[in-house]
């Protein structure tokens, strides 16, 4: 018997669908995304040369020169989106099947945004070794592998050792993304108060993906006075609890020799990020400097509510939709990755990165720059093209685009 097709109209049948008539559950039936022909086969002759035997032809010249996959097949424009569903969007450890709708999700946004074609893939394995061996496994087929949702300190080394293998984009969002779009609100911030980034101190509560991410791209943008707090206090080279990854971090940050929790960090600080949950005491924010900024992420709860943050700070961004200034991801990959595919490019470097900060935050001119308004809109239309133009500058100019 023929399989049963999706039902063209949803369930009303709470017994057999508990979640029937739910908006949210309704968009998600059958899943959020499809894979479409790109070309028409309605004739023996179209069926010739999209199959067989006109593809032997094409499977033949890329045997030859393995360089022309990108030019007859999807490879140039193609992204796996890997996870192991370790990590998800603040609901954690919830395995790799639960997570298939946010990496639906995150395929949807790379198509919607990007113009980027994507195929979601939760591994269903947590070892380090066996993951990295997977994605391995299946780059061939795709040109750039973006890591999704995976558990910290593990992710830093899956990242690091499918960078040494693949000759392919490897990029983590929770990490880079992250990053990109916090340096370049940062920057406009700095902008509208008038203080220097060489000359400003930054608190970042999080030492996890985004805050190691976060703390690394600042220093390469000229932060000089940087503290990383965890959940056992700010990170130095005195203590011994420190895996290596927040080892190098200590080594690399908080030159003014705190110590003490985060509440102590905050002390005369101009710039508070958190990426770690919790709530931040207000008389914390009350002791940071004039002119602060406080860039609360944590969803979907903020470290410090905005209400109580614009008593203290000149301007205030969430990771949240419904209040302004929010720090979403989407205003980078999309963009990174449409310029890392369009150059070819063998990785994403770390000027590739600064350049994506740079040109989101040149969008928003010195006229339309205020308080609500340091980063631009995931649905402003220049947003995509301009992140992607200044990737690809930067792939060419740190030598990493090839033909």
């Amino acid at each position: 018997m023929a399989a049963e097709p999706f039902p063209s109209e949803p369930s009303t049948d709470p017994l057999t669908d508990p979640y029937a008539g739910d908006p949210v559950f309704e968009l998600h039936r059958g899943g959020k995304i499809e894979v479409t022909s790109s070309v028409q086969v309605t004739n023996a002759d179209e069926l010739s040369m999209a199959y067989t035997p006109g593809v032997a032809r094409v499977c033949t010249a890329i045997a030859e020169n393995p360089s022309l996959v990108r030019k007859y097949t999807w490879k140039s424009n193609v992204v796996a989106v890997v996870t192991d569903g370790t990590a998800v969007l603040g609901l954690g450890d919830i395995g790799p099947a639960a997570s298939l709708p946010v990496m639906e999700g995150k395929a949807l946004l790379f198509k919607e945004f990007g113009g980027v074609d994507s195929v979601p893939i939760a591994l269903d394995c947590t070892d380090v070794d066996e993951f990295v061996e997977t994605v391995a496994r299946l780059a061939p087929t795709f040109g750039g592998i973006n890591l999704e949702d995976i558990s910290a300190p593990r992710c830093f080394e899956i990242e690091r050792r499918l960078k040494e293998r693949l000759d392919i984009p490897v990029f983590h969002d929770d990490q880079h993304g992250t990053a990109v779009v916090v340096l370049a609100a940062l920057r406009n911030a700095l902008r509208l108060t008038g203080k220097s980034i060489s000359d400003i101190r930054v608190v970042i509560s999080g030492a996890g993906a985004a805050g190691v991410a976060c703390a690394r791209i600042l220093l390469q943008a000229g932060v000089g006075d940087l503290a990383v707090v965890d959940s056992k206090g700010v990170l130095s080279e005195d203590r011994a609890d420190l895996n290596p990854v927040k080892l190098s971090l200590a080594q690399d940050t908080n030159t003014g020799g705190l110590s003490g929790r985060l509440v102590d960090a905050l002390d005369g600080a101009d710039v508070f990020l958190g990426v770690s949950g919790g709530t931040v005491p207000e008389d914390a924010i009350a002791r940071m400097a004039p002119g602060a900024m406080i860039f609360a992420l944590a969803n979907p709860n903020p470290e410090v509510h905005p209400d109580i943050a614009h008593r203290y700070a000149a301007v205030v961004a969430t990771g949240r939709s419904d209040f302004p200034n929010q720090i979403n991801n989407v205003l980078a990959f999309p963009g990174i990755f449409r310029g890392a595919l369009d150059v070819n490019a063998s990785r994403i470097t770390e000027g590739m990165k600064l350049a994506a900060a740079e040109a989101l935050a040149a969008l928003i001119s010195d006229q339309d720059l205020r308080a609500d308004y340091v980063i631009p809109s995931p649905f402003d239309p220049r947003v995509a093209p301009a992140v992607a133009d200044a990737v690809s500058k930067a792939a060419r100019e740190d030598g990493v685009a090839r033909p």
